[in-house]
């Protein structure tokens, strides 16, 4: 039983770890992402009025503007008088400014952009290092930002943005964070789990490059979009900025390779100005999610798994069936849940966790049922087969007493005879009475209800006893019952049922032996321990055989063949009694050519 539940438990221990190892699968971590984008795009609840907007490069702005993409800084610096009359909260340019042009015309700029409250400058990532804004536009900036996006490795959506990151031994916080740190009037507080600005506390770890899952506002509610030709046509267009955190960027599909796909996209890609814009409107609302710690993933794993084996190990049926199906559903909906509470939930590691689990348990339960129904069918059938052989034996001892005693009522009967009769049903009621011990021994030896006595006595005395009792069943068999040195030892236990176990192996030996053959007894001490032998010339037995001889009425194919009637119980007793004793069983035997079974018993200490 110990080794079943151990199995039991190995199975469902790799099963967990089967299934924590498919979450980190490419399959699984894109069954996650698509069941994330899911969630998001159904769940996220309307978005409230922007803090934010976008002052694009668009289209229209390019069309109108000689020199097209060449022009950027020139619209810029032009559009950058009206911007500042608009009077916005902060100003955050994604453009990257690092390249040098006339002084006359970075000079422009810089004066332009000086007239900015609270101005953000852009930087990325370049092999050499930052690539920041040249020193006579960065020192009008009050904040330089980078705007390195982290689209994700299978699928390529921006889903999150890394707060902080560092290159060349610096250090730059994400461009939303440094506008929302500007426009809040607060200051940036690290740990190494969190940021906070102001009353703001983003749990952001620092080992994994402080990620802040980004909420985009939904299609039906972007964050506007004002362009620059607007701005300059129309002068009601400025007081959609004012008192904005205004973004400026190319929008134009044609004139940037800035564009990432979103939880939203279906196809369609973002700008990166407009996905730094929803980060920070993540960072204004204050409605941050964030993913389970692994530990937590672990353990949801674990408990899933250990569900599943106790429900199948517990009950059986429609109730288990019925308690894992629960179990299902409560995983189905977990994410979700999760969701609601701003927790992102692995949807990969549970699924298969609570699937796996509950398919291995019940499939275990299956055959684990299915396994005891046969062997428990099996052993009935040899039980009643053993109940008819025993009622058959009962019939002998009870027709010569009942017809003796018969007998002995209603005629007169010499002296001598009755006597004869006396003891006949003397001997045969001893016959049945040992009968009905046999097979009750069976069952307390099973139950373990047998009292053993423990008590010195001699070993060659049991042994000898044991060769008298069978010496008749030789004789009439024709078969030679030698002994083979049985030397004196001091034993402990119970003499009586010892004598029986030698009894039993002796006189099957001399069963199962053909006529004209030798079994030959030999017992003596031998490394601390008193060996009994029965070695006879008989039928013999293979390896399949032998792992099975001391099963409780089992009988060999080739024991059934020789005609013999037996119950297949007596080796069982045989062995129980020895194991009581603290001695063990050996047994050598190959077909046709005989068997050896040794008793190995523990010497009394004097």
């Amino acid at each position: 039983m110990k080794a079943l539940w151990g199995a039991y438990a190995a199975l469902l221990t790799a099963v967990f770890l089967v299934s924590v190892a498919a979450g980190w699968t490419t399959l699984g971590l894109q069954f996650d992402n698509d069941v994330y984008d899911f969630l998001f795009r159904a769940s996220n609840p309307p978005a409230g009025a922007p803090s934010s907007v976008l002052l694009g490069i668009d289209e229209e702005t390019l069309r109108q503007t000689r020199g097209g993409v060449t022009a950027i800084r020139g619209i810029l610096a032009k559009g950058a008088g009206r911007l500042a009359e608009a009077k916005p909260a902060a100003v955050v340019v994604d453009i990257i400014l690092a390249d040098k042009h006339d002084d006359e015309a970075d000079a422009a700029l810089a004066a332009a952009l000086a007239k900015l409250p609270n101005l953000v400058l852009s930087t990325d990532i370049t092999r050499q290092g930052w690539e920041d804004p040249i020193p006579v536009l960065r020192a009008t900036a009050a904040a330089i930002g980078h705007v390195h996006p982290i689209p994700d490795p299978y699928d390529n959506v921006v889903r999150k943005i890394s707060l902080e990151r560092i290159a060349g031994g610096q250090r730059r916080f994400a461009l939303a964070l440094e506008a929302y740190r500007l426009a809040s009037g607060g200051a940036i507080t690290e740990s190494p789990s969190t940021l906070e600005v102001g009353p703001v506390s983003i749990h952001a770890p620092r080992e994994t490059w402080r990620p802040l899952w980004i909420r985009y506002r939904p299609p039906d509610s972007p964050v506007p979009h004002v362009g620059f030709a607007e701005l300059a046509r129309d002068p009601a267009a400025a007081a959609k900025l004012a008192g904005k955190v205004v973004f400026i960027g190319v929008t134009a599909q044609s004139a940037t390779q800035d564009r990432h796909m979103t939880p939203y996209s279906f196809g369609q890609t973002m700008a990166g100005v407009e996905i730094n814009a929803n980060a920070y409107e993540t960072l204004a609302g204050g409605r941050f999610i964030q993913p389970v710690r692994p530990s937590v993933e672990l353990a949801s794993c674990f408990v899933l798994a250990a569900a599943a084996g106790a429900i199948f190990a517990l009950t059986s049926g429609w109730a288990a069936w019925l308690l894992a199906g629960l179990v299902l559903i409560f995983v189905h909906a977990a994410p979700a849940i999760a969701w609601s509470q701003g927790w992102i939930l692995p949807y990969a590691p549970l699924l298969s966790a609570a699937w796996l689990s509950i398919v291995a348990a019940a499939s275990f339960q299956h055959f684990v049922v299915r396994r005891n129904l046969v062997r428990s069918e099996a052993e009935k059938d040899r039980y009643q087969r053993a109940i008819h052989f025993v009622a058959h034996e009962m019939k002998t001892p009870l027709t010569a007493i009942q017809g003796s005693s018969e007998l002995m009522g209603r005629y007169k009967l010499t002296e001598e005879k009755r006597a004869e009769m006396a003891r006949m049903i003397n001997s045969e009621s001893k016959r049945l009475g040992s009968l009905i011990r046999t097979f009750l021994d069976v069952e307390r030896l099973s139950e373990g209800q047998i009292e053993m006595k423990r008590e010195p006595f001699e070993a060659r005395e049991v042994v000898e006893t044991s060769m008298a009792r069978a010496a008749p069943l030789a004789e009439r068999k024709g078969i030679e019952l030698r002994a083979a040195g049985i030397e004196p030892a001091l034993l402990r236990g119970d003499r009586e049922l010892l004598e029986y176990a030698v009894y039993n192996l002796v006189n099957n030996a001399i069963k199962y032996s053909p006529s004209d053959t030798a079994v030959t007894v030999s017992a003596a001490p031998e490394a601390g321990r008193y060996r009994i032998s029965v070695a006879d010339q008989g039928i013999g037995m293979d390896e399949k055989e032998l792992k099975n001889i001391f099963r409780k009425f089992y009988r060999t194919k080739r024991a059934e063949a020789t005609g013999e009637a037996g119950t297949g119980i007596g080796l069982s007793i045989v062995d129980q009694i020895v194991m009581l004793h603290g001695g063990r069983m050996d047994v050598a035997s190959e077909p046709g050519k005989g068997s050896r079974f040794t008793i190995a018993l523990p010497l009394s200490e004097k």
